[in-house]
């Protein structure tokens, strides 16, 4: 697939929805869960806020976010493709108490007005979007004053570094052969061609003051190999 083709990316992620959760936790030994712990610690969602997550999913970060703006707080999951989205509802359901919705949508065009809510978050999802700084900009639009923002993704890296070695030698002989065993090897298989078209660290920060963030702040995760982008409007 051609990486930021939108129609192209929500085909995989309604394709690889039902082993989704269970790649991510293969792939990561589980370790996406804590990456996503520490942004919140990072951002310190309090109760009573208003928070969106982009590029949703099946709803792990929306339902760690929910639980976190207790009580008077609420959360709006966004994802271009319905089927993670009817996973995510039917995980929300089992905690009816909390307030969370789930909504397909364009991250690049969101329903919501301007300055409307406190915080967003985006796991995955700014790598794949077709101009990622169309996409920090619709942040930036919706964020009131003082809001805050965070983007946990993979980290492009300089090409001849030891970690970017790592990286790819990881994608191609872990991600593709373990995806390729549940029928998605295409699907996955995109995630190095993805990196190459995405910004690094510097060219994230530096998109973001673009767009009118006074604050912008990217950090490597993992030993360099993911990255963490957190902004205040």
């Amino acid at each position: 697939m051609k990486p930021g083709d939108p129609e192209a990316v929500e085909q995989l992620f309604n394709d690889a929805a039902p082993t989704y959760d269970r790649l991510n936790d293969l792939l990561s030994f589980g370790l996406h869960r804590q990456w996503k712990r520490q942004m919140l610690l990072d951002l310190a969602p309090r109760s009573g806020e208003s928070w969106l997550d982009l590029c949703c999913g099946t709803g792990d970060l929306a339902l760690a976010l929910a639980r976190r703006v207790r009580p008077g707080g609420q959360v709006l999951g966004v994802d271009t493709a319905e089927a993670p989205l009817a996973l995510a509802r039917q995980r929300a359901a089992r905690e009816p108490w909390l307030t969370l919705a789930f909504q397909q949508g364009d991250a690049l065009a969101l329903n919501a007005e301007t300055a409307s809510v406190d915080g967003v978050v985006m796991a995955y999802g700014l790598r794949n979007l077709a101009d990622p700084a169309a996409g920090l900009q619709e942040i930036k639009r919706v964020l009131r004053p003082g809001g805050r923002a965070g983007i946990l993704d993979f980290n492009r890296l300089k090409p001849t570094s030891m970690a970017a070695r790592f990286q790819r030698t990881y994608l191609r002989r872990v991600v593709v052969p373990v995806a390729d065993g549940l029928g998605l090897k295409d699907h996955y298989a995109y995630l190095e061609a993805s990196l190459q078209r995405f910004p690094d660290g510097a060219s994230q920060e530096q998109l973001a003051r673009d767009v009118g963030f006074p604050l912008a702040r990217h950090r490597p995760v993992a030993g360099g190999l993911m990255g963490l982008l957190t902004l205040r409007s």
